[in-house]
């Protein structure tokens, strides 16, 4: 006899309704989501009207709740789809933006127009072809054999601002949350300010709350935490500074392995965010492969060179911070156009944000370390006291480097793919200023490490490491 659970005994009709939804998933929606979805959008505030304007266009088959009246054919019956639209740009569009003005939510959106578009259509490239193109009436017959899988959907929304008198100084704010369109969602968003032109956001997903021309305070404060949450998340930079500090014992020479790391990836960071590196495809591939060999470096120093040479290691910690700065930048890139007029304030709270993440993790990492040696040396009491000292090095940096030598090789095999993109670039101009630019680049990391150089042989206590074995021994069993 066929066993059921109780479940079924107690709820027949809850169970074989479920029974229904996983044989028929499909007929529950009305359509699938899209794999991609390219949105453009203008926003436009303007003082003497005392509204704000955003004209939105998106695919039309993202409105996945709206059954689309059809022809015989199949084509899109325009005429009926466009009664439907105003109810759609509401549920789809509008009740997802909230849009703010010197930090106070406004109301809801009001839809003004909306109208089905063909795929062709070019209206969106200017705020003004948009507006006129939103304003025009629909001709049917134009639309003819469109199917719905490629019309556009057009919308024009509509927020009632502060009196003209206030709001030419306001400061507004937009969270698009427009990501549920789509599996993927490419966003184009268009500011047009009539004072500073027209400033441009290119996003993917959900960008969060984007101050449209922001402050100074909300550029810093916007940074610095970008900053936090890169290092925080980014774990090849952590293993590469946990494999710099894994043979460190004292606090001293840790602080100039911080110290040169900071300046050196602040360096190629700042560089890189104004534009002093090479736009080739293959960069950002290479660089990301030259970080996972810095970890694997580290980790085989860490095991087999002497404590004389492991202690000495600000210059390493330099010269592949400079390679780091490079993938810093990688991260920042999409995130500076938020910046509006403060790219250098902005560049300055990003690097912030890296220093005090990457403290709070030294925070936490060396007193960790601390703990495990004693530890260590008291289960291993009778084993040779290098041993002793060096397990947990040992250990921990065999570790780092299985790790990183497969992200290593992952990451050499994808810059392989690149190898049809190298060639020798062409003996211009732009090279030439480009040469000009790296090499003042290098002459400004040349420089910046000899003057570490001369700081620390000037103040000894911050020397690298060296000392008579006792104190190297007192310092390690503290």
């Amino acid at each position: 006899m066929l066993y059921l659970p109780p479940m079924v005994h107690q709820t027949p009709l809850r169970f074989l309704l479920c029974l229904l939804a996983l044989a028929l998933p499909r007929a529950l929606g009305s359509h699938e989501v899209p794999a991609r979805v390219a949105i453009i959008a203008f926003v436009a505030p303007d003082a003497a009207a005392g509204k704000l304007t955003l004209a939105v266009r998106v695919p039309l088959e993202a409105m996945r709740d709206l059954e689309f009246p059809l022809h015989a054919d199949g084509s899109l019956d325009v005429a009926a789809v466009t009664a439907l639209l105003p109810e759609a740009a509401r549920l789809w569009v509008a009740g997802y933006l909230t849009v703010w003005q010197d930090g106070r939510a406004l109301g809801d959106a009001r839809v003004v127009s909306t109208r089905v578009s063909l795929p062709s259509d070019r209206s969106f490239e200017t705020y003004e072809s948009a507006r006129a193109h939103l304003a025009a009436p629909t001709r049917a017959e134009e639309m003819a054999g469109l199917r719905w899988q490629q019309a556009m959907f057009d919308l024009e929304l509509e927020y009632s601002i502060a009196s003209a008198e206030s709001s030419s100084r306001s400061l507004f704010a937009i969270e698009p949350r427009l990501a549920h369109l789509g599996v993927r969602t490419t966003t184009v968003m268009r500011l047009q300010l009539p004072e500073r032109g027209e400033r441009v956001f290119t996003y993917t997903g959900d960008p969060g709350r984007i101050e449209l021309d922001p402050g100074i305070a909300h550029a810093a404060g916007r940074f610095v935490a970008e900053g936090f949450r890169h290092i925080l998340g980014g774990i090849d930079h952590l293993l590469f500074i946990l494999c710099l500090v894994l043979p460190v014992r004292r606090w001293r020479p840790l602080v100039a392995i911080v110290t040169a790391f900071t300046l050196a990836h602040s360096l190629t960071l700042g560089a890189a965010a104004l534009g002093v590196v090479p736009s080739a495809l293959w960069f950002p591939p290479f660089v990301e492969a030259l970080i996972a060999l810095s970890i694997v470096w580290l980790a085989i120093e860490n095991v087999l060179l002497s404590r004389d040479r492991l202690e000495r290691r600000w210059r390493m910690a330099f010269g592949f911070g400079l390679i780091h700065g490079f993938g810093f930048s990688f991260a920042l890139g999409e995130q500076l156009q938020f910046a509006g007029r403060h790219l250098v304030t902005s560049l300055a709270a990003f690097n912030v944000g890296v220093e005090l993440g990457q403290l709070l993790v030294l925070t936490a990492a060396v007193p960790a370390l601390v703990i495990v040696r004693r530890y260590v040396r008291g289960s291993f009491a009778h084993a040779d006291a290098s041993v002793r000292a060096d397990a947990v090095t040992i250990v921990g940096s065999v570790l780092v480097a299985h790790v990183a030598w497969h992200w290593m090789t992952e990451r050499f095999a994808t810059l392989g793919e690149f190898r049809g993109s190298f060639s020798l670039p062409a003996l211009d101009a732009t090279f030439a200023l480009g040469a000009m630019r790296a090499a003042l680049l290098a002459a400004v990391a040349v420089a910046v490490a000899l003057a570490m150089q001369q700081i620390l042989r000037a103040v000894p206590w911050l020397g690298d490491g060296a000392g008579t074995g006792a104190a190297r021994a007192t310092t390690d069993d503290a």
